[in-house]
């Protein structure tokens, strides 16, 4: 029993060492995007003021627009001012946008937060990763994913929605069973894990062509 223990210890904390690797490649794909973009900044200037010296308004505005959809790529989603939250978040959705998943978020947490902040990247990047393979099951009209964040009293409570192709699930032993393979059953234990170890609390609602998971987690 206990090799067996060990050798599951062992799987998830590779497992959690690869997500790690995997949210922080995002996070930095984010932000060189940005610096892409602010590194440009000076071209974009100097082509509409060409424009502008040859009078030609039409030209500026087209290029503008051109500009708020380039824009709309990189600009962060999520400005809680928390900066591993909003690091984490603003990947996620982009990576959702990137494969046709339209996110909703309403997120409202303090600066500081009682969670460290490799929990919290465990926690947000496995919801946002099964929410996401979830709905690219779905046709790109009938995807999305919903996010509510904010504080109950002393809880950080954070929700996920994401519709589903899938009927209503059903437990077994107290849990829904994933047939992802291994890899997706490993980051469910390991944010399990985490929630309990914190004294949280979690709550998975299945519905037909809907998930949702519900969680709880102390700040004092």
């Amino acid at each position: 029993m206990k090799i067996f223990s060990k050798q599951i210890d062992k799987r998830l904390a590779a497992y959690q060492r690869e997500l790690i690797e995997v949210h922080y490649a995002e996070v930095e794909n984010m932000y060189k995007q940005i610096r892409g973009w602010r590194h440009d900044y000076r071209n974009h200037i100097q082509v509409m003021k060409a424009y502008a010296a040859s009078g030609d308004i039409d030209a500026i505005k087209r290029y503008l627009d051109e500009l708020e959809t380039d824009l709309s790529a990189v600009d962060p989603v999520v400005k809680t001012g928390n900066p591993m939250a909003d690091a984490i978040l603003n990947s996620k959705i982009s990576l959702a946008k990137s494969r046709n998943v339209p996110v909703k978020a309403d997120v409202f947490i303090p600066l500081a937060l009682k969670i460290s902040e490799l929990d919290l990247c465990v926690i947000i990047g496995n919801l946002f990763d099964n929410a996401i393979e979830a709905s690219l099951a779905l046709p790109e009209g009938k995807r999305q994913i919903r996010i509510y964040m904010d504080m109950k009293n002393t809880q950080l409570y954070i929700s996920f929605t994401n519709f589903t192709a899938a009927k209503k699930q059903k437990k077994e032993n107290g849990r829904f069973q994933t047939t992802k393979g291994p890899g997706h059953g490993l980051g469910l234990i390991r944010m399990d894990t985490i929630i309990e170890r914190l004294d949280g609390y979690i709550n998975r609602n299945s519905e037909d062509g809907a998930f949702t998971t519900e969680i709880l987690i102390p700040q004092k």
